[in-house]
């Protein structure tokens, strides 16, 4: 192998690495901030739910076209741009002056993040090989993981000692030498499918579709969100119909339905992201509300599950390399069931090591779900979709975490109403808790059979 290749190989890898660090970090720092920013600024339990929702949102909106923007025209160049405007925003977001005002930055961060998430496991499809892709993507994820392993223990300390502002300034300096490293290092280019036209009309029916659909989920009971997502499911009617009829679509419907271990490992992402990302919100209003833990010790405590994550994340990517993935992600789909399941018991008095030993399944069991899943996807589709492959991923990836958060926030626009989360609203809090556990154990356990039913990757 020429040494060029080589140098190539480690340098995505490590810059790719480093930005799957920068985003979930962030979003897990925030979590663990939460109360203090809704005591700042006084915002209520369903206001408050859109400081992280609306992150994922506009992430959710962009990936998809983001992602069919680098493959047209480069996946470097989006990649870059996406690490600039994520810095940028979370230099805004540190300067907000209101709930507001965060919201919004928070939303054009998700805009950066969508062109970090659309390009970066695709810029390392490009240059890895079959056999050492599973490998690669493992680190990948496991960078994800530590991510989200420091970024509840660090967030916490960050919160507590210099307030919650501090942990948007801190992504900053990395975000900086991301740039830096690119810019100094790697000289190569992919864009597969230069010359394609880029699909406008049908990015914008996508973004209207998602939009209406997440605002819609964010408000129920309400009468208007039950209008807001039926406005949503219109337009998903005119995103196919002008889909396959377009000559090169945001989004290859055709894709989906030929390609069955594409369209069903992107189903199980959906599932099992939808059945575990509001776990880390629910469990840091529960231990600093209820348990009465400041940020610093609810840290520690939520850190189990992504340090647990962390370490088996690469050997799991590694393992798909040699065992068809999907009994491996369909193995931690079911691991992923059973701690949700043991959630569903939470109470004011459960003790911390139930509360650990649950963790410790849900992050064993979606390390070896996420490496595998992600290198089924990946190994799915020819090389001149990457980029739409990864940004779909990503989608999927996010609008379960979206869909996430809708259920804890109907769960506290049923049980709770519109107060803010304190102790005087206890009880009705863990009602809302051991409900949306219960639906998340659900749909984790009908996620194993979308994992299975995916067949096999390799020929």
């Amino acid at each position: 192998m020429p040494t060029s290749d080589i140098v190539e190989r480690r340098t995505v890898l490590i810059i790719a690495t480093l930005a799957a660090f920068l985003t979930p970090f962030m979003g897990s720092a925030v979590n663990i901030a939460l109360p203090s920013i809704a005591a700042e600024f006084a915002l209520d339990a369903v206001s408050l739910s859109f400081v992280a929702s609306s992150y994922l949102l506009a992430t959710a909106i962009f990936l998809v076209p983001l992602g069919r923007c680098a493959d047209i025209y480069g996946r470097k160049r989006v990649f870059t741009l996406g690490v600039v405007v994520f810095t940028a925003s979370a230099l805004l977001s540190a300067l907000a002056t209101s709930g507001l005002v965060l919201i919004l930055f928070r939303f054009l961060e998700g805009i950066g993040s969508a062109m970090i998430y659309g390009t970066g496991i695709a810029m390392i499809t490009s240059v890895f090989p079959p056999e050492e892709r599973g490998r690669a993507l493992g680190i990948n994820v496991t960078a994800v993981y530590v991510g989200l392993s420091i970024g509840p223990l660090l967030g916490g300390y960050l919160t507590e000692f210099l307030t919650w502002r501090s942990i948007f300034l801190t992504n900053i300096p990395l975000g900086i030498y991301i740039v830096f490293m690119i810019r100094r290092h790697l000289a190569g280019e992919w864009a597969d499918a230069c010359g394609e036209r880029f699909d406008i009309v049908g990015s914008a029916f996508y973004g209207a579709m998602l939009l209406a659909v997440v605002y819609g989920f964010s408000r129920l009971p309400d009468p208007g969100g039950v209008a807001a997502i039926v406005i949503g499911v219109a337009f998903s009617v005119v995103f196919y119909a002008w889909e396959t009829r377009v000559e090169s679509p945001v989004l290859n419907i055709g894709l989906l339905a030929a390609n069955r271990a594409f369209a069903f490992s992107n189903l199980a992402a959906l599932i099992n992201y939808g059945a575990t990302f509001a776990v880390g919100f629910l469990l840091s209003l529960y231990l600093q509300v209820v348990r009465g833990l400041d940020p610093g010790a609810a840290g520690l405590v939520l850190i189990t599950q992504p340090v647990i994550q962390a370490l088996f994340a690469t050997p799991a990517g590694r393992l798909s390399d040699r065992v068809e993935p999907r009994y491996v992600a369909s193995a931690g789909m079911g691991l992923t069931a059973v701690g949700l399941a043991l959630l569903t018991l939470l109470t004011a008095a459960t003790p911390m090591t139930w509360i650990v030993a649950s963790l410790v399944l849900l992050g064993f069991g979606f390390a070896l779900f996420s490496s595998p899943n992600t290198n089924a996807v990946m190994s799915s589709v020819d090389r001149s979709l990457y980029g739409l492959a990864s940004g779909m991923l990503a989608t999927m990836r996010t609008t379960g975490m979206m869909f996430s958060l809708a259920i804890a926030t109907v769960t506290f626009a049923l049980f709770i109403g519109s107060t803010q989360i304190g102790p005087e609203v206890q009880e009705p809090f863990m009602t809302s808790l051991r409900v949306a556990f219960s639906i998340f154990a659900v749909l984790c356990t009908a996620g194993i059979f979308a994992s299975l039913a995916r067949g096999r990757v390799r020929k």
